[in-house]
């Protein structure tokens, strides 16, 4: 991978500090890892003015809906930066992050029983 931060034999070139002008910490809440992140059609255009490369590079790996750990791995910067972009992302309305469901928001045992039975019956 040819990526203008790294250096696989010597490491960083560019601190992950410098990509988040500083900033350790991303704006807003709902950033867990497996929280999903979708483009919205704002982010859907070709060229976003104002964006620094990191944030198009992020905004890329937001193509499909995706959790924020998966944006990492195929965004290929760290997770910390990652959220830090993503905030910024989501402050101007290109993507929404959708928390992970809840244990309440899962169907019940005895539904998905009842869907198996039916299956196979089939």
């Amino acid at each position: 991978m040819n990526e203008r931060w790294m250096d696989h034999d010597a490491g960083p070139i560019i601190r992950p500090y410098t990509m988040t002008r500083g900033r350790t910490r991303p704006t807003g809440t709902g950033l867990d890892l497996i929280s999903i992140v979708t483009r919205t059609p704002a982010g859907n255009v070709s060229w976003v003015n104002g964006l620094a490369p990191e944030h198009l590079r992020v905004l890329g790996a937001c193509s499909v809906p995706s959790s924020i750990a998966e944006v990492a791995s195929e965004s290929g910067f760290p997770l910390r930066v990652v959220q830090v972009l993503l905030g910024d992302l989501r402050e101007r309305g290109l993507i929404s992050i959708r928390p992970p469901a809840t244990v309440a928001q899962l169907p019940q045992e005895r539904l998905l029983r009842e869907v198996l039975r039916g299956l196979k019956a089939l």
